[in-house]
């Protein structure tokens, strides 16, 4: 962060030794492995348990159950960190899942998962998308049949994030084909080592993200104890997630501009060594002047960013500020990283470059979490 910002009022001292931690961890055991994660396209069940052991995961989670006892603002500062350095890590999926359990968790539930999670000895995964449906939740065809004490599920999701890595899915499944979408909808937490009939498919071919686990995942009449579903009853599926949502779209937003500031450092940085025509690219009026409005871009979404942050602190976020957040910070980190490329020439599209592996990640922002088509719709629904 720039010194010339007003310090917002959720860093704290904490916070700030929280921060130095954090990065220092970054910097020396993730950043150097991007290129072996990138071959194996995922992290490895390895550094998951290195990031607990820092720290890392679950850090907004009480610490009698495991986490770090902070609250939201450590875990943004996780994805801001991570951010920062280019690396791809899915600790905010591994949060957003144990906010499920904490949520709508039994008190066993809470303290069989928890801890596990937050040392990296589960890695949790959040199954909801499927082929057919995208941001449709309501019209998921996995239905987790009711037999005994056991849910019988069949089904299958995609662009599961942690997928080839997890041991814990936190399952969107029909309980109930007889009622209305929004009412048969119900989340189950699926225990995956050594379940019979679940299976995971191969590694997808991204466009960006090639260290960033994500697959598919398959249920053929795989059995889960009903004591594994989340909430009172069943049924309260699609309310828990859009209850969660916000949480998920601040995180992408964090996610966004950090991104979108090390985009314009690097290319401050390569416009002012970089020459052409007998100058300095950043010499020429339009370098600076498109720099110039990225500043600006990234400046503004500070301070709209501080201001979720704190909201989300004191819980007093709701779903128009997270729609317009996640809407705002994930088009603009597109605008600025396009504007960043198109200033680094040619060489803005070798992926030698750390600005042409930005840009190739960067592109799916505006799509998970809630595309930004629906974020217009959200947005648009309280004129």
């Amino acid at each position: 962060m720039e010194s010339s910002f007003c310090e917002p009022l959720w860093e704290t001292d904490e916070t700030r030794i929280f921060r130095n931690t954090v990065r220092r961890f970054v910097e020396t055991e993730f950043a150097p492995a991007q290129d072996e994660w990138r071959k194996r396209k995922n992290p490895g069940a390895e550094a998951w348990k290195k990031a607990g052991s820092a720290g890392l995961l679950l850090a907004d989670v009480p610490m009698d159950y495991g986490g770090g006892g902070g609250n939201f603002a450590h875990e943004i500062i996780v994805c801001e960190e991570l951010a920062a350095a280019g690396v791809h890590f899915g600790c905010s999926v591994q949060g957003i899942v144990a906010r499920y359990i904490l949520s709508y968790g039994t008190e066993e539930q809470k303290r069989r998962w928890l801890p596990e999670m937050a040392r990296g000895n589960l890695v949790a995964a959040i199954a909801m998308t499927e082929p057919g449906t995208g941001s449709d939740l309501p019209s998921i065809r996995t239905t987790a049949r009711p037999d005994g004490d056991q849910y019988v599920i069949n089904g299958s999701k995609t662009f599961v994030s942690n997928g080839s890595l997890a041991n814990l899915v936190c399952l969107a499944a029909k309980t109930n084909t007889d009622v209305a979408p929004f009412r048969g909808i119900s989340m189950i937490i699926v225990e995956t080592a050594d379940l019979q009939g679940y299976r995971v498919g191969s590694p997808l071919e991204k466009v960006g993200m090639h260290g960033q686990d994500t697959c598919e995942i398959f249920f053929e009449d795989v059995r889960v104890p009903k004591a594994n579903l989340l909430g009172p009853s069943e049924g309260h599926g699609l309310m828990q997630m859009g209850e969660q949502l916000p949480y998920e779209r601040l995180t992408i937003s964090a996610k966004a501009l950090v991104t979108a500031e090390r985009a314009l450092t690097l290319t401050t940085e390569y416009v002012k060594d970089r020459a052409a025509f007998g100058q300095s690219i950043i010499d020429f009026q339009n370098t600076r002047f498109k720099l110039a409005e990225c500043k600006t871009k990234t400046h503004i979404g500070r301070v709209f960013l501080n201001d979720c942050i704190q909201r989300c602190v004191t819980g007093k976020i709701d779903d128009l500020t997270a729609a317009m957040a996640k809407l705002w910070f994930t088009d603009t980190e597109w605008k600025v990283v396009d504007t960043c490329v198109q200033l680094h020439g040619g060489y803005g599209y070798m992926l030698e470059y750390a600005i042409a592996r930005i840009w190739t990640d960067s592109r799916v922002q505006r799509i998970y979490g809630g595309t930004n088509e629906i974020m217009h719709e959200i947005i648009a629904s309280t004129l």
